[in-house]
């Protein structure tokens, strides 16, 4: 999904304009953002933790030559899903499970 049809799909659903909503979704990750380059993490109930990490230098290799290479330190933001956001995706792997076998779920994935 886009951050186009992100702003559709909440104008559509709250009745903005679609200008209006780009401009709050924009400044909802234009504050996600600087929260993690001011306090390195972003705790969004019932959504999930954004955490900025240091990954340490390492060594790598080149997958065309196979000659190695210094990787240098560096920072990356890493995410980890909340509980609600784990257990919908659940439902769509265990629906797409039944699915696969030919049964119809129980419940709806989307719920």
């Amino acid at each position: 999904m886009t951050k186009k049809e992100i702003v559709k799909t909440i104008s559509d659903k709250i009745g903005l304009t679609q200008l209006k909503t780009k401009e709050i979704v924009q400044q909802t990750f234009d504050a996600i953002v600087d929260t993690l380059v001011e306090e390195r993490r972003i705790e969004l109930r019932n959504f999930g933790v954004f955490e900025v990490k240091k990954r340490a230098a390492r060594k790598a290799r080149n997958p065309r030559t196979g000659e190695r290479v210094d990787v240098a330190e560096k920072y990356v933001v890493t995410f980890k899903p909340g509980k609600e956001m784990e257990e919908k995706v659940r439902m769509l792997e265990l629906a797409e499970a039944a699915k696969a076998r030919g049964e119809v779920p129980t419940t709806s994935p989307t719920n």
